[in-house]
């Protein structure tokens, strides 16, 4: 009987295949208490299965470098290069042996044992994209258990669907999470798609994904538990549901889709050299968020005009209170520069606060907060760490001399720290030109996330170049609701009347300032959003690469003209989702 597992629509498209199921490994782990002499082996046990794993994902790596450029996927390198500092986490490795050494548990038992208590840690966290890192260790800690169970990777050969037929029959992988690691293996093998009980929108899975242009869902619950092997299933990579056993008539129907797909695909491509401009002639500006600087070539290959958005904080995951160093930083954000080939490159400072792992060893970013999202995050940690956050200052502006750079600010919401922040810019010229070292001329932006900032627009535009709308948190903020909460998940609402008038003062005010704004959150790269955003007179958006194309289509498509009026009637509605259906 036909049944449908709902979950999160990450990487676009259908798959149609039988079910090959990989069960989690940690439901049956063993738990038992050791003798003590028995400490020493336990803990010599643990360290063979983290050596083991650093091995095969340096293995993965190697042979990422030895695929052709085409195939070489820069957001697996630096997936890959998260797990390898996990490995080495201090607080993973000390809180194993503590459990090992001082209650004689098993290794199983002490590695899942340390696992639970970091997560509840990563589960703390405000930022949606940080805390969905836990699943990250979870993978880690997931491939050191294979090893001490003799177990291989569950895509490399770990499990087999039950049929005879897997030359002939599309495979759809079910599981209930997938590495990195994984996913390069998963590229390389026949699976035609996947389902995952766990994962986010920015996880790390659907990033891959993504990039990859895989179909998939992800946090789907309980798939691998409800989907039997050998199942047909349909994967709807656009609607985020997957159907299980289902009838010959919807097989039809979206085998059909699946060819549709297909031919959009091919169409969508077409468009990267095609200049982004109006039905009546406004020219868009489509611009790429990264995360690393190799993510660079993606960007070029989907036809972005520049990087809206490189989120530097990534150079500063995992690190164990060992924050990067300005050389460091220097020679990522010139790797960046040069791979866009001479366009721009804007790039936030580190945005991460009191609740983020990565810094707890570094002085108050450790500090506990009775509320994360309201805490010292993004610039109020960078202007309670002067030192730290000169260091980026001068790397950001060494790397402009190599070409186009823009410096953005994050959640600035008072003008005492845009003063701060602009003095701490001045002092970091100064400092360079001191020491006879080059640098560039940067236009200075700031992040409008704060609903304060979108209210003082004015203040903002005195002080800056250009203006970036982050629409993930302006949205959170506004409406007091934790995005990643459940229960009120419902009510994150990008198209909420608050939301709308916050944007729409900000562009228009920039607009006739004659100042640079664009938008770089999740509303950008969401196509059914494109034509208010235009309408509302938006002219730069950023976004994942793999949006790009399918943005431009819709712009291409438009007359911004006609969409005045329509957009001003959709931001006077009390309901204003109710005018968005074409």
């Amino acid at each position: 009987m036909t049944f449908s597992v709902h979950g999160l629509a990450v990487s676009r498209g259908i798959a149609i295949g039988r079910a090959v199921i990989v069960a989690s490994s940690r439901v049956d782990v063993a738990h038992y208490f050791v003798q003590a002499g028995e400490v020493q082996s336990e803990i010599d046990r643990l360290r063979h299965a983290r050596n083991a794993v650093a091995e095969e994902i340096l293995k993965v790596q190697q042979s990422l470098s030895d695929l052709e450029s085409t195939d070489a996927h820069p957001e697996l390198t630096a997936l890959l290069d998260v797990h390898l500092m996990l490995l080495q986490d201090e607080q993973l490795t000390s809180g194993v042996k503590h459990w090992i050494v001082d209650r004689h548990y098993n290794a199983e038992w002490a590695l899942t044992t340390q696992l639970e208590v970091i997560a509840r840690q990563f589960d703390e966290m405000e930022d949606l994209y940080l805390r969905e890192r836990k699943a990250d260790l979870e993978q880690v800690v997931e491939r050191m258990l294979r090893v001490m169970r003799g177990v291989s990777s569950p895509v490399a050969g770990g499990a087999r669907p039950v049929h005879d037929h897997t030359t002939e029959v599309p495979l759809v992988l079910i599981a209930h999470d997938l590495s990195p690691a994984d996913m390069l293996q998963f590229k390389q093998s026949v699976f035609a798609g996947f389902v995952t009980d766990v994962g986010g929108k920015t996880s790390h899975t659907a990033i891959v994904a993504r990039s990859m242009d895989i179909p998939a869902v992800v946090g789907a619950r309980s798939a691998s538990h409800l989907v039997k092997q050998d199942d047909w299933v349909i994967i709807d990579g656009d609607a985020g549901v997957v159907l299980v056993d289902p009838s010959p008539i919807l097989l039809a129907e979206y085998g059909f889709k699946q060819r549709q797909g297909e031919v959009e695909r091919e169409r969508l491509s077409r468009l990267k050299n095609t200049p982004a401009v109006t039905l009546d002639g406004q020219k868009i500006e489509l611009l790429a968020n990264i995360e690393q600087p190799e993510d660079a070539a993606a960007a070029l290959k989907a036809g972005a005009v520049g990087v809206g958005l490189f989120r530097s904080e990534f150079l500063f995951m995992g690190r164990n209170g060992k924050l990067p160093d300005e050389e460091e930083q220097y020679q990522a954000y010139r790797r960046a520069v040069d791979g866009m080939q001479g366009l721009p490159v804007t790039i936030r400072t580190v945005d991460v606060g009191a609740d983020k792992p990565l810094d707890r060893g570094a002085s108050r970013a450790g500090d506990d907060h009775l509320n994360p999202a309201l805490g010292l995050r993004a610039i109020r940690w960078s202007l309670s760490e002067p030192s730290m956050f000169l260091a980026q200052l001068r790397a950001i502006l060494r790397a402009a001399a190599h070409g186009p750079v823009n410096l953005l600010i994050p959640m600035l919401a008072h003008a005492s720290e845009i003063r701060q922040s602009l003095a701490l810019v001045n002092r970091a010229r100064e400092q360079l030109t001191t020491a006879g070292v080059p640098q560039g001329v940067v236009k200075l932006g700031a992040m409008i996330e704060v609903p304060a900032a979108a209210l003082t627009i004015p203040l903002f535009l005195r002080h800056f170049d250009f203006l970036s709308v982050g629409t993930n948190d302006l949205i959170q903020y506004t409406l007091a609701i934790d995005r990643a909460d459940e229960a009120v998940s419902h009510l994150y609402d990008p198209v909420h009347p608050a939301v709308l008038h916050l944007l729409a003062g900000t562009i228009e005010q920039c607009r006739a300032q004659g100042k640079g704004v664009s938008v770089c959150g999740e509303m950008a790269g969401d196509v059914t959003l494109t034509r208010l955003l235009l309408g509302l007179g938006l002219r730069s958006f950023s976004m994942h690469p793999s949006q790009i194309l399918a943005v431009k289509q819709q712009i291409l498509r438009c007359d911004t003209g006609r969409l005045q009026t329509w957009a001003q009637s959709v931001l006077a509605a009390e309901d204003p989702a109710a005018l968005m259906v074409d």
